[in-house]
């Protein structure tokens, strides 16, 4: 009980260190506008708190249901997916990569783990896939920035790309490609937190054992303060683009219908991504200067699957045949995804 009180204090002070540069950017961004255009000073704040208010309950549900899922140890639920057929697997793997509670730390060695006992790259792929777009905290987030139709339509793509990604590996390696995909490597692993996917079973009557009310309390309050700071920012971030960036150029690049907007969505937003919960803000945004919703959603897609949390975990593990792979496979599934979402929104 000690161990885990300490390791969880150990892990908070970690996050209060980390969020200091972000801090700062949110006292200097207003006090830049005050004193450079101090005329839209007031317009800016109140374009970002109305935002961040309407965001407020979305961002309470999601604290609370990532803090209930790390508490209950879901984790183990996840693993279970990669049991079976290799379609099933893939199925499954695509399914709950939306689900899974996983920081893009934790997510190293669980992969690790899976691939060293022997899953198929084609499912391992679906889950990696499917991952970076969607978890219960960006769902909400995204519906309190986008609207439900936007947040379910990217939970929809998350499951496709998953889908789309796994069976096209599973096609590829039946054809002789990626033989051996692992890095020759001596360990891998987190300093600063780990995961037990392959051991026990959930226990979703928390409550019942102190230390798991423990966990929840402590990813209650970080998760917390990782969300206020950068929707903080983000909101920030969305009225400076509102106020500032004239809506005739972002319609001019990623604005309109048709194909070309869609892929190019998929082209900025791979490499300008920055999380799942500062983008949705920032689309938003974009979309109120003329983006269209087709690019929108490929934005998005790509965005998640080329941030460098899920690149690293990619790169650290596979060799580069599967790193390329895995990138393609992104890119060209969020132009899709993009261009049906036009379609059918």
């Amino acid at each position: 009980m000690t161990e885990l009180a300490l390791k969880n204090f150990g892990a908070l002070r970690r996050s209060f260190n980390q969020v200091s540069l972000v801090w700062a950017l949110i006292l200097v961004i207003p006090l830049i506008v005050y004193l450079v255009d101090p005329g839209q000073f007031g317009a800016v704040l109140q374009i970002a708190i109305s935002a961040m208010s309407g965001t407020v309950p979305y961002i309470l549900i999601a604290v609370l249901l990532i803090a209930y899922l790390k508490a209950s140890g879901a984790e183990a639920v996840v693993a279970k997916a990669f049991e079976g057929r290799e379609t099933r697997m893939i199925m499954l793997a695509a399914l709950f990569g939306g689900l899974a509670p996983f920081c893009s730390c934790e997510v190293i060695p669980f992969i690790a783990g899976l691939l060293a006992v022997g899953a198929p790259l084609s499912a391992v792929m679906a889950f990696w896939l499917s991952s970076p777009l969607i978890d219960p905290p960006t769902l909400f987030i995204t519906a309190g920035a986008l609207g439900w139709e936007f947040a379910i339509g990217k939970a929809i793509a998350a499951v496709a790309l998953g889908l789309f990604g796994g069976f096209v590996i599973r096609s590829l390696i039946h054809k002789g490609a990626f033989g051996s995909p692992l890095r020759p490597r001596e360990a891998v692993g987190c300093s600063s937190c780990g995961t037990s996917a392959f051991e026990g079973r959930p226990v979703w009557k928390f409550w019942t054992e102190a230390a798991r009310r423990e966990v929840f309390k402590s990813e209650a309050l970080a998760n917390a303060f990782f969300l206020l700071k950068w929707l903080t920012l983000a909101y920030l971030l969305e009225a400076l683009l509102i106020t500032y960036v004239p809506a005739h150029i972002i319609g001019a690049v990623v604005g309109g219908d048709g194909f070309w907007p869609i892929v190019t969505g998929a082209l900025v937003g791979a490499p300008a991504y920055l999380n799942s919960y500062v983008a949705p803000p920032l689309v938003a945004g974009l979309m109120e200067q003329g983006m269209s919703s087709g690019a929108a959603m490929s934005f998005m897609v790509a965005g998640a699957v080329s941030s460098i949390p899920a690149m690293a975990a990619v790169w650290s593990l596979v060799k580069w045949q599967v790193f390329l792979a895995y990138i393609g496979l992104g890119i060209g599934g969020a132009i899709i995804i993009g261009q049906v979402f036009a379609l059918l929104i």
